[in-house]
């Protein structure tokens, strides 16, 4: 079967507003080198991350591009964004089976090998290389995994980032089932996960979000939902604090932590300034963990409980990836439970 030349997509064009994303109908479509797959992308997801890395929020320099990247690098622009990606096979390199062609994978966000280069600190799809907000990708054979399940593109795209990302953080901080779990933006795509890959782990959950979201995070199993403020949240009742908001509420998530607790985060929409009071981390002998590198187990366990059913899909709006800019408007709103799918194929 012959490859077209030519794809079409959206590219970042620098930092900026909405004015960066650009169609394009005109793209090369890439090749695949020794190691590496060409994927045929079906459907792709909105992140926190796309809108972060356009607005440069990952710099600690007022948005300056020499540290716009998740690992304080510079993006190479123009970039395709786009780290969830699900599709088809279409092409191998050189030293890669031939009998993957054909074969339905999502790619594991986290790459430690890019462009043929095993790297001493990973990469991210759609940060340090192209993603899928395009009809094709290349990534290293190694990450892009066989899928076997019923479920659509669009619903297996909701899960690489945002259920590998929570699956990470309750891994990172050793949740079980004798623990009492506080999961902070429950509704959002990652909260969501973690709601249910906490209840799989037998963990009581306690889940914080929007009143008009509760009875849906209740529906994902939540043991108790909680107004995201958590005024009703008492003092030393959860073993483990699930952190994706930070913001000005973020000293009464330590506060509900047991001593000898854990608290992992990886977010900060309602803010990345918190204030700490020491005597709360070295009094109760707690932990942090920052949780961005997944852990080598995580993408693959992740597979298993997706090819089982052990988590779901939860999606709130479809968009074709040509429509990505009301896409992401629509994301900004938090108007839903859940995530925001584009259809790229």
């Amino acid at each position: 079967m012959s490859m077209p030349r030519r794809m079409h997509g959206v590219v970042l064009t620098g930092h900026g507003g909405y004015d960066r994303l650009q169609w394009r109908a005109d793209l090369p479509v890439p090749e695949a080198r020794r190691g590496e797959v060409l994927i045929r992308v079906a459907a792709a997801a909105v992140n926190n991350t796309d809108l972060n890395t356009r607005k440069a929020w990952y710099s600690k320099h007022d948005g300056a591009a020499q540290d716009g990247g998740w690992g304080g690098t510079p993006i190479a622009f123009p970039r395709i964004q786009g780290i969830d990606a699900c599709g088809v096979v279409a092409a191998v390199g050189d030293g890669v089976d031939p009998g993957r062609l054909g074969e339905r994978v999502l790619v594991e966000p986290c790459l430690w090998e890019i462009g043929g280069e095993t790297l001493d600190r990973p990469g991210f799809l759609g940060s340090e290389c192209d993603g899928g907000f395009a009809q094709y990708l290349v990534v290293a054979s190694r990450h892009a995994f066989k899928v076997d399940s019923a479920l659509s593109d669009v619903e297996l795209a909701s899960f690489p980032c945002s259920y590998a990302t929570a699956e990470n953080m309750l891994t990172r901080a050793g949740v079980g089932a004798n623990d009492t779990v506080l999961i902070t933006g429950a509704s959002g795509g990652v909260g969501s996960a973690a709601v249910q890959l906490a209840h799989a782990r037998g963990a009581a959950v306690v889940a914080a979000c929007g009143a008009d979201k509760a009875e849906q995070v209740r529906q994902l199993g939540a043991d108790r939902v909680l107004d995201r403020a958590a005024d009703g949240l008492a003092a030393a009742c959860v073993d483990v604090v699930i952190d994706l908001v930070g913001g000005p509420h973020w000293p009464r998530w330590l506060d509900a932590l047991r001593r000898g607790g854990r608290y992992a985060v990886a977010g900060a929409i309602a803010g990345a300034q918190a204030p700490l009071d020491l005597r709360t981390l070295y009094l109760n002998d707690l932990t942090f963990f920052g949780c961005t590198v997944l852990e080598p187990a995580v993408f693959p366990a992740l597979l298993k409980r997706i090819e089982s059913g052990t988590v779901r899909p939860v999606i709130y709006a479809e968009y074709a990836l040509r429509d990505i800019v009301a896409a992401q408007q629509d994301f900004e709103r938090k108007r839903g439970v859940g995530k925001i799918v584009l259809r790229v194929a």
